[in-house]
């Protein structure tokens, strides 16, 4: 199966757009238990950040993570890394209800953390990591893959904080992901251990919104999961929705499944629309169906016209670049500690929320 058809091991790569001198700042990766953390990996080290150690308790995960990183050197624990004074921050994508805890850890130690998202499987554990932030000073950061990472996405960022389509005031969030069943490790079926779907894959939808419409806060006013077509893993959810409406009158529809069709070029159609007073852009991100296999499609509709671009390689990921110099400086320009928490929260509310529909 190609990278792009495999959601779970899709690891963007940009243009090297370093912003810090080689050594200037240096991290670790630690529990390699999901793929995101190639990607993790890969825009940090693109926006400069050297990548110096490596722990996981499993050699043949840490085995295959050398393939790719062929520079980095092992830990025999992760102790190892929290002790080492010279690594800033540490990037880990460990089983999720282990994140949590993992990043309390972490920042106890003195270092800033870089999650894979979801962040949490509890409110009780986003409880502790915000009073493990206000003790320690270090941040908290979650790698929202499907806006920081993707082009089309980071565009629309830029194109509706300046205006481009009036205030928004609904975005339609679409999350399709291929199963690839067989390959998926035991936890990911263990409803304590992966959070249910909403709280999964749903993150990214409640970030995104955050991201759009300029919101804090927001209230679930409905939400549903299912197990449609996996009776054999029956804590599994297949299927998830949810309607928020956010504190400054901004709605929200999201919906995340496991359902990409075998003839999909990709691991999922990933949509958005975002609808605002003077016009609406849907994002098209991994793939035009039908029409063109490239992803980063960007259609605007505004009160000039219809125009569609194709920003693949035109805006790369400065997330990384900002995540980097917000350690350094202590400043909060990638994105700010209470974003990062309200999206887990909302996830969090609208998993808590959902009825059964399957």
């Amino acid at each position: 199966m190609s990278q792009k058809s495999d959601g779970m091991n899709y690891a963007p790569q940009g243009k090297p757009s370093p912003v810090v001198k080689p050594g200037e700042f240096v991290f670790a990766a630690a529990h390699l238990d999901h793929g995101h953390i190639y990607g993790q990996c890969n825009g940090l080290i693109e926006a400069g950040a050297e990548l110096k150690w490596v722990y996981d308790p499993d050699p043949k995960k840490v085995e295959a993570f050398r393939a790719k990183f062929p520079q980095v050197q092992v830990a025999r624990s992760l102790d190892e890394i929290l002790a080492n004074k010279n690594v800033h921050l540490v990037a880990a994508a460990a089983v999720p209800c282990d994140r949590g805890p993992l990043g309390c850890r972490v920042m106890e130690a003195g270092k800033d953390y870089f999650t894979d998202k979801t962040p949490f499987t509890s409110l009780a554990q986003l409880d502790q990591a915000k009073s493990a932030v206000a003790r320690t000073d270090r941040k908290y950061m979650v790698y929202f893959s499907e806006r920081l990472h993707v082009e089309s996405a980071m565009h629309a960022t830029d194109l509706v904080a300046g205006g481009a389509i009036g205030r928004v005031i609904q975005v339609i969030g679409l999350g399709p992901h291929r199963l690839g069943k067989a390959g998926r490790p035991a936890w990911f079926f263990e409803r304590a251990k992966y959070g249910g779907i909403l709280t999964d894959i749903g993150s990214h939808q409640f970030e995104q919104f955050l991201t759009y419409t300029g919101a804090t806060d927001a209230s679930v006013t409905q939400a549903a999961v299912g197990n449609y077509a996996n009776p054999d893993k029956p804590e599994f959810e297949d299927f998830g929705e949810a309607s928020l409406l956010g504190d400054n009158g901004s709605s929200n529809y999201i919906r995340v499944d496991w359902f990409t069709p075998d003839g999909l070029g990709t691991w999922g159609d990933g949509r958005t629309v975002i609808l605002g007073t003077k016009g609406y852009i849907e994002l098209r991100k991994y793939v035009d169906i039908a029409r063109d296999k490239l992803g980063d499609n960007v259609y605007i509709v505004d009160a000039v016209g219809e125009r569609h671009v194709n920003v693949t390689g035109q805006v790369g990921f400065p997330f990384f670049g900002r995540l980097i110099l917000d350690c350094l400086n202590r400043t909060e320009t990638a994105m700010t500690q209470a974003h990062a928490f309200k999206a887990a929260e909302l996830c969090l509310r609208a998993q808590l929320a959902a009825r059964k529909i399957a």
